[in-house]
């Protein structure tokens, strides 16, 4: 938390004098996966395919020009789908949902009349997650809170803003099930960084963004 609180103080220094601020909202659609699904007993271990599936997000962000650079923080809620199928006989299959707040930390510069690119770390912090049907519960991450990457182009359009992204992670993060808390011989476990595409629609208050 207090690397975020310096990130949050900088930029308001810079952002006072910069060129061009200005607040606006997003929303739009993440297509990817969190990590692998295991599962352990004391008989049998087993990993579960996954498959990408779809997911959404949206929130505010606040946009500022200082020197030819573009920053860009944000502040999002984000809803993260994967599913994963048993390797095993049975070929049974698990909807596993994420939610998290976001918080990317963007700088970027215009390349070519509308087009821009834009990078930097993203900060996670976990709210719920947990499988859509069944009684599986799952304890709290083993880190709520982690660091990742955005990076990706952007069109600015007058008020209006088209993102594609690719977020990543920079470290695992378990999360693993009540049973294996209590007793370790039978659990699952989860990696909850996220792999995905990150497809946004803006609209910023500030013309001059």
């Amino acid at each position: 938390m207090r690397k975020i609180i310096v990130a949050v103080l900088l930029l308001s220094g810079i952002t006072a004098l910069s060129q061009s601020t200005g607040f606006g909202i997003k929303g739009g659609f993440n297509y990817g996966s969190v990590g692998d699904l295991e599962f352990t007993s004391e008989f049998a271990n087993g990993t579960f395919s996954k498959e990408n599936k779809t997911g959404f997000h949206a929130g505010v962000f606040y946009k500022a020009k200082f020197a030819g650079l573009i920053i860009q923080p944000e502040l999002l809620y984000t809803k993260l789908n994967t599913e994963y199928t048993n390797d095993g006989i049975s070929s049974d299959s698990y909807d596993y949902e994420l939610s998290k707040i976001d918080i990317p930390l963007l700088v970027g510069f215009d390349i070519i009349g509308p087009l821009n690119i834009k990078a930097g770390p993203s900060f996670q912090y976990i709210l719920e997650n947990g499988f859509e049907e069944g009684d599986i519960d799952f304890e709290n991450p083993e880190n709520s809170f982690t660091v990742g990457y955005q990076l990706g182009v952007g069109v600015t359009l007058g008020q209006l803003g088209i993102d594609v992204r690719y977020e990543g992670a920079f470290t695992d993060n378990t999360i693993i099930t009540e049973s294996q808390v209590e007793d370790n011989s039978v659990g699952f476990q989860v990696d909850a960084r996220p792999s995905q595409w990150i497809l946004s629609l803006s609209y910023a208050f500030d013309k001059k963004n």
